[in-house]
Formats: C-alpha cells, structure tokens, sequence
C-alpha cells in the first residue's frame, strides 16, 4: 500500500525527533546476551538525570508557579496520550494517600479516557477535540494549572490542552523530551529534557517516560512542600488508611518531637490521627482544638502555625 502524502509528511516528522532517531550500533542488540542488554539499559539510564539536571531553573520557575495557583485553590491537572498520559495519571493519584490530597486537586487526564490506561484508544492522542472535552467536562478555570506530557513535543492531545488551557487563563507546563517542541511553545512555562535517542527505536516509555517521570515527581512533590504538606523533609499530611501508614504516622511524630511512645499515643488520638495536628499539641503544649485553630490560621502551615503558638 502506498503511503498518503498525509502519512508520509508525519514520518518525516517523526525521523526529525531526537527522540525517534535509529541508532545502527544497536541494530543487532537481540543477538547480545541478556546481562549485557541490561547493562546498555542501565547505562543508558544513567544519562536522564543530568537531562534533568540541565532543565532545573526552568521546572523551579514551573513549580512556583504552580503552588501559587493552588494556595489559592486551583488545581494541578496533567493531559498527554500513551505512556506520557498514564505517568501523569499515576503522578496524580499517588497524591492523595501521599500527601492527603482530595482526589479533585491532582487528576490525570488521559486521551481516550481510563481504559486507556490499559488498552490503546485508536485515534485518540490525535485528536485536540478530545482534550478540549476533557478539560471542559472538569470545569477548567484560571486558578488552574494543566501540564502537558509528550514524549515527541508534537502529540496533538497534549498540545490542545495547553492551548485551550492558556486561552482560558489557567497555567500552562509543557513536558516534551525533544528540542524546539510545539508543546513547550504552546505553554507558558515550556520544559523541555532532550534525553537523546531511545535503546529500542520507537520505545520512548525508556529514557524519555523516565525523564518524564523524574520531572513530575519533582512537580508534585515540591509544589506539596510549598503548600505546607511537609514539616521539614516529614511527610506530616500522611493519610493513615493502613496498618503501615498508621505506622509510620507514629513514626514521624516521634522524628518531629522525640516524644515517648504514650505521649504520640495521646496526641493522635485527641486530633483523630491527624500527624500534623499531633506534633503542633507536642511541640507548641496546646490541645486538639488549639492546633486545629492555629493549622486553619496559618493555611496549613505547620512551621507557621508552631511560630504563631510560640513554639
């Protein structure tokens, strides 16, 4: 069959993407042994966190950004198609059990919906429509923040959502792991971790869905200490649903105040369990409704509010 001109424009395209580039010296990579396979994996994965690194002043500006929507109640939504979809998708619901977060503030939209999440939607990431919807159906406002992913920085998904994002006022991130990306263009804050070719030709789940990874990591996790989720480098917003998070909640409060065990005991148990409000009745001497007071004071704040008790 011969290709369309539509189809042979796109593969030209693609052939331009570092990330799609052929690598010959690996073209009889299935004839190696296995160990050294994994040693040419892992050495290629040794790379992307200088890739990192080199965007670093950007995804700080990114993120500083991000947390001011959110201290004012926005929310932090990522958009992409295919492996960059399910990372944001994953990105946002660790979230909730991590930094007890409501499911609505972090959300992982992905094209061709949640059975995409297991199953290729056909046409799908193709489609700008699909992301217009998407946003729509959550009620987009300008307190926002949308994060498009894409490995190629072309994904037609992606960049619908930040466009249509942007013309709505909310903030816009564009993620792409290639140089000179229409996503990164289309976004206010543009990131973009040229992570060079993949091991496999056309697998950018490797280098570039790692590289995405790291960034939305440092994308969730530092906007959540802007917003007061840790005390320190404690976890101390930890939501304990299980016998190992109830756990580590008392863990963490006897790291936060070197409290005797029947003390921790006492204290969880007079604020329901909240770490937060547990270790500002140990550290500042003021009972449950006290420290519920002075949290709600100081926005959340556990430093703030342990300055404002005087503690």
């Amino acid at each position: 069959m011969t290709s369309t001109p539509h189809y042979r424009e796109l593969r030209a395209e693609l052939e331009s993407l570092t990330t799609e580039a052929f690598r010959p010296e690996l073209a009889e990579i299935d004839r190696l042994p296995t160990l050294e396979i994994a040693r040419l994996m892992n050495a290629e994965d040794t790379t992307v966190p200088a890739a990192v690194a080199e965007r670093l002043p950007q995804i700080a500006a990114a993120i500083d950004a991000v947390a001011r929507r959110m201290a004012r109640g926005g929310r932090l939504l990522y958009a992409g198609a295919g492996t960059a979809g399910r990372l944001g998708v994953l990105d946002a619901s660790e979230c909730p059990p991590t930094f007890n977060t409501e499911p609505s503030r972090v959300v992982g939209l992905i094209a061709g919906g949640p059975g995409a999440m297991v199953t290729s939607v056909e046409g799908a990431e193709d489609s700008k429509e699909l992301a217009v919807e998407a946003l729509d159906a959550v009620g987009l406002t300008p307190d926002d923040t949308v994060v498009g992913i894409s490995a190629s920085g072309r994904t037609p998904y992606a960049v619908g959502a930040v466009e249509h994002a942007r013309r709505l006022g909310a903030l816009t991130i564009g993620l792409a792991c290639n140089a000179d990306s229409a996503l990164a263009a289309a976004a206010e804050h543009g990131i973009e971790v040229v992570v060079g070719p993949e091991l496999i030709t056309g697998s950018t789940r490797l280098k570039a869905g790692t590289a995405q990874k790291l960034v939305l990591n440092m994308i969730s996790t530092i906007t959540m200490v802007r917003l007061g989720k840790t005390y320190g480098n404690l976890m101390v917003d930890v939501r304990a649903s299980n016998d190992k998070l109830r756990a580590r909640s008392r863990r963490i409060v006897a790291l936060a105040t070197g409290a005797p065990d029947e003390e921790i005991e006492a204290a969880l148990t007079a604020t329901g369990g909240e770490v937060k409000n547990a270790i500002l009745t140990l550290l500042a001497d003021v009972d449950g409704p006290a420290a519920a007071r002075l949290l709600e004071q100081s926005g959340g704040h556990l430093r703030a509010a342990l300055e404002e008790a005087g503690g």
